[in-house]
């Protein structure tokens, strides 16, 4: 069920700055930002259900392109909310584009500037000690943003029970990227057929 949302042009601008400042921390990507996308969005302000936040991220992930493309669906679900839903008509349809829009300038402006400027800086010295250090370091960061995403998603199942296959499926999806140069369309179709299936 969508949650009932009414945006003022404060809340807009507040969307807006929120995802300016997730733009410097997106190190790996966007995706590893989910966290406090959720925490924020869903949690905090209560402007997108689970189900949205989830349906997201899955969508994008699946969907061919860059994995920046869950943030303008993220952005979409806020802004169809705040037009009362797909029902509502064009109202909430130029709504849901709005909030597209803001997302995604938002995650994109803020890094796309700062990985231009340091790339070049960067390219430059390349062969400084700090430089290769710093490239070095922020490996084990991005895996732990990644992980914190990965549980968070699978976190939300909160019944074990019911709920270990699923577990049992993130368990052997990560060992398997871990440990084989498989790739990974081969396991999102994987995933999508189990859970065509019924299976998790």
């Amino acid at each position: 069920m969508n949650p009932a949302v009414t945006l003022g042009a404060a809340d807009w601008l507040t969307l807006f700055t929120h995802f300016l400042s997730l733009s410097l921390l997106a190190v790996g990507g966007a995706i590893t930002t989910a966290p406090d996308m959720h925490r924020y969005l869903v949690g905090s302000q209560h402007w997108l259900s689970d189900a949205q936040f989830n349906a997201s991220i899955a969508i994008a992930q699946a969907a061919p392109g860059p994995n920046v493309l869950f943030v303008a669906l993220i952005g979409w679900h806020v802004g169809l909310n705040a037009g009362g839903g797909a029902a509502a008509g064009w109202h909430a349809q130029l709504l849901a584009l709005a909030g597209a829009a803001v997302a995604m300038l938002g995650i994109l402006l803020p890094s796309g500037l700062l990985t231009y400027s340091a790339t070049r800086w960067a390219q430059h010295r390349r062969e400084l000690r700090a430089v290769r250090a710093f490239k070095t370091g922020l490996a084990p960061i991005v895996i732990a943003l990644l992980m914190a995403t990965g549980w968070l998603l699978t976190a939300a199942h909160d019944q074990p029970a019911r709920d270990w296959p699923l577990w049992l499926l993130t368990a052997a999806t990560t060992v398997l990227v871990w440990r084989t140069r498989l790739h990974l369309l081969w396991l999102i179709g994987a995933g999508a057929v189990a859970g065509m299936l019924g299976w998790v």
